[in-house]
């Protein structure tokens, strides 16, 4: 039975440790919709419709994969609110299971899923500032690695400015999606272009659409980068959950809506056969001036879904490094600006090795695959702490339990057990990374041990 390794800490101003409690609700919901919303709403819905084959497939997966991202919130909500400080999943997974699951994920976390999404988003940051600017490949690479580097510095500066700028670009991106759906929806719907025979609409098939809700789940990703975050928010208690749970809700909303504007102008055949839906939607509703337009929302949207994902890794590093399981120097806090620089830093300079390495589009797959190992475990921390924890304190509790945060560990379970039978070679790779982690786990425990004595 796992034991309970340290009390929860009061929900003060400043966590054990020293980050600061600075964040309330609308910061947090403000970061739970900045770290969901990058590239994917723009980018996947193509994907998704040739995966599905119809138009009711399409819906349905959207509405379940935010559902799932839902139920996860929900259930991570308990979680937070139960342990309230630094870290989210990494605390969670240690609680619930013991040091080597959590170090695992941290881990995993710092090599491929933080990293490997920062460096993704940064390439989507290029390929669309091509549109409007003429890039090189080598400057298209240097536009990634100074993007990742900006976001650093500007993170090391502070919890505050980090969250001003965030909050900022999520106001515009929501904004922005808003203002894309006004567009099409007001625009007359033309006949699908020539050439574009729409796809046969497919029988349902688990394993078409487990391959759909990887690329649903990729636009939804980052709903759980709040949870890192969890010591620097005020009452924790209140608004952590409700950040959780209004943000995912929203999105679950302007994604559907956006995805009906998108099939108000466009054919189900053409969204099918596009790779940019939404420039092409934008490109019908208003010319030349909508492609431009669309791109500058990209941009901002890009930027808005790095930010957090820049701002909530390090939390992970630091907690870790606390515990002695990871580099001593990532635990050391600024005594100016009250964050993590070196554990900022450290991730900033292997994102941005990442991003001149070339090609992520395996990556992507790697990240999801991994990421829900990770999450499905965290969902079932739940059921297993109420009942290895029973007199824990919880603020908060998990609204359907049992059948919410069970649901979810199925869900989970069945998009990993998807990529292992479909797509064996990603899932070798991935779980490769983590095996790594155990070697590096009892070096580093070992270390801890020998100097314990001496302290």
């Amino acid at each position: 039975m796992p034991e309970l390794l340290e009390p929860s800490p009061p929900a003060s101003e400043t966590e054990s440790g020293g980050l600061r409690r600075s964040l309330n609700l609308l910061d947090a919901s403000l970061l739970v919709i900045g770290s969901v919303i990058g590239s994917g709403i723009f980018l996947t819905p193509s994907h998704i419709a040739r995966a599905v084959g119809s138009t009711e497939g399409f819906y349905l997966v959207w509405i379940v994969g935010g559902v799932l991202s839902l139920c996860g919130a929900l259930s991570y909500a308990e979680l937070g609110a139960a342990f309230p400080r630094a870290g989210g999943i990494y605390v969670f997974l240690r609680e619930a299971y013991g040091p080597l699951l959590g170090f695992l994920y941290g881990w995993c976390n710092f090599f491929v899923m933080q990293t490997g999404s920062i460096a993704t988003l940064s390439a989507a940051f290029s390929i669309y500032l091509g549109y409007l600017i003429p890039l090189s490949p080598a400057l298209a690479k240097g536009c990634s690695a100074a993007m990742i580097l900006a976001l650093t510095a500007l993170n090391c500066l502070g919890l505050k400015p980090g969250t001003i700028v965030q909050n900022i670009l999520t106001t515009i991106k929501i904004g922005s999606l808003l203002g894309v759906a006004l567009v099409l929806f007001l625009a007359d719907p033309t006949s699908p272009a020539p050439g574009a025979a729409a796809p046969p609409a497919a029988p349902f098939s688990l394993s078409a659409f487990g391959i759909a809700m990887i690329a649903v789940l990729w636009s939804y990703e980052g709903w759980h980068q709040l949870t890192f975050t969890a010591g620097e928010v005020k009452n924790p208690q209140r608004n952590l959950t409700g950040g959780l749970i209004i943000g995912t809700a929203s999105i679950i909303v302007l994604y559907l809506t956006v995805n009906v504007a998108y099939l108000n102008i466009l054919s189900f055949s053409e969204v099918a056969h596009s790779e940019r839906v939404a420039s092409e939607a934008m490109a019908r509703a208003l010319g030349p001036l909508g492609g431009t337009l669309i791109s500058l929302a990209i941009l901002i949207s890009v930027t808005g879904a790095t930010n957090p994902t820049v701002l909530g890794g390090p939390r992970v590093y630091y907690a870790m490094a606390r515990e002695k399981l990871f580099f001593a120097k990532l635990a050391e806090v600024h005594p100016r600006f009250r964050v993590p620089v070196a554990a900022i830093v450290v991730q900033g300079l292997w994102a941005t090795t990442l991003s001149l390495m070339g090609n992520f589009e395996q990556l992507f797959g790697y990240v999801i695959f991994m990421a829900w190992i990770f999450y499905g475990l965290g969902g079932a921390a739940v059921l297993i702490l109420r009942k290895s924890q029973p007199r824990l304190p919880r603020p908060y509790k998990v609204l359907g339990y049992p059948f919410v945060p069970l649901l979810f560990v199925l869900m989970a379970a069945g998009l990993v057990l998807n990529t292992v039978l479909n797509d064996f070679r990603q899932a070798f790779w991935g779980l490769a990374v983590l095996l790594t982690g155990i070697p590096a786990y009892l070096y580093w425990q070992r270390k801890a041990a020998r100097q314990a004595p001496s302290q």
